[in-house]
């Protein structure tokens, strides 16, 4: 498998922490047809946990995360890189963006089998687009 390199919208929202509020979230993205690929939720305070979701596409899915308080993440925009797994691939995506000048805002990598995903979130577009770039030409397939 070649390394695909992709723009992701990434949504986000600041839920109660309860334990059912995240479920709630993910059972209504379901509802709406929502194949989610990237999920991150941290607690932020006692009181408030952050989720950040990807990909949500149409107006139906789009509608029911605002219904239950994503919205789409501010400053952050973000590149997922798929790809084979091996040994130094992490240390190999975080330099070659490091090279082109870019600085990265966040990270979530998981390998399952042979398969890696990583995602890279930058503050602006503009960075995004280029460590899409340089990531590009570091991976020609």
């Amino acid at each position: 498998m070649g390394t695909k390199i992709e723009n992701i919208d990434v949504w986000a929202g600041d839920l109660m922490n309860r334990p059912e509020r995240l479920a709630r979230v993910l059972e209504a993205l379901t509802a709406a047809g929502a194949e989610l690929e990237f999920l991150v939720a941290r607690r932020v305070t006692e009181r408030t946990s952050r989720v950040f979701v990807a990909p949500l596409k149409g107006k139906k899915q789009k509608r029911a995360a605002a219904d239950v308080g994503l919205v789409p993440a501010v400053g952050m925009f973000a590149l997922r890189v798929v790809g084979n797994d091996r040994a130094g691939l992490g240390a190999d995506i975080t330099r070659c963006v490091a090279a082109a000048g870019v600085n990265i805002r966040g990270a979530s990598a998981a390998t399952v089998g042979k398969k890696n995903v990583f995602y890279l979130g930058f503050k602006t577009g503009e960075e995004r687009k280029s460590a899409e770039k340089a990531l590009r030409k570091r991976f020609k397939n």
